[in-house]
């Protein structure tokens, strides 16, 4: 019960923090992408289908919370790229690489592997903005590539301060986790 309470104190804390921008968090109007931080943390402690569903389920709230569109408008579906594909292949990658020990867990190697994921799914979004067609492919692609890399050097940075508290509670409270 107290694992599951940390969890969705966690996610919420990360959900609130999404909209908050201090000194630090943002760089040229880009801000911590702070799901995708939780789920490649997540991640790092479970298997690859456990990393997925995280990502599946932060990639939604994260929709909900931010899609500048309502989905229907008067009876025609609008179509905006998702942030829950990437989250979805994020978890599901990092959980394959902790399970194949491709990389040791310590805080740089999370800021490494923020920073990596970070860049594939800004890059997938962007390719779900290439395949709507509302835009050209440089638009789009200039773009993606300030989006991209200024919310992989902020996440990354930022990744510890996720990764340390949750991964000591995981140690205290669940040493075979």
């Amino acid at each position: 019960m107290v694992n599951i309470s940390l969890t969705g104190l966690s996610i919420l804390l990360c959900a609130l923090i999404m909209f908050t921008r201090l000194p630090g968090m943002e760089l040229l109007g880009i801000g911590v992408n702070w799901a995708l931080v939780w789920v490649v943390v997540w991640s790092l402690k479970r298997n690859a289908w456990q990393g997925a569903i995280a990502g599946l389920g932060l990639g939604l709230l994260q929709d909900a919370l931010t899609s500048p569109y309502p989905l229907l408008e008067n009876g025609v579906v609008n179509a905006s790229p998702t942030h829950m594909l990437g989250l979805v292949l994020v978890g599901f990658l990092t959980g394959k690489f902790q399970k194949d020990r491709y990389f040791q867990e310590d805080f740089i190697s999370v800021a490494l592997l923020t920073f990596g994921m970070t860049l594939l799914a800004e890059t997938v979004i962007a390719l779900q903005l290439v395949l709507i067609g509302d835009r050209d492919f440089s638009s789009i692609w200039l773009a993606h590539q300030q989006i991209a890399l200024c919310s992989a050097i902020l996440s990354s940075l930022w990744a510890p301060v996720i990764y340390v508290p949750m991964n000591l509670f995981w140690e205290r409270f669940w040493p075979n986790n």
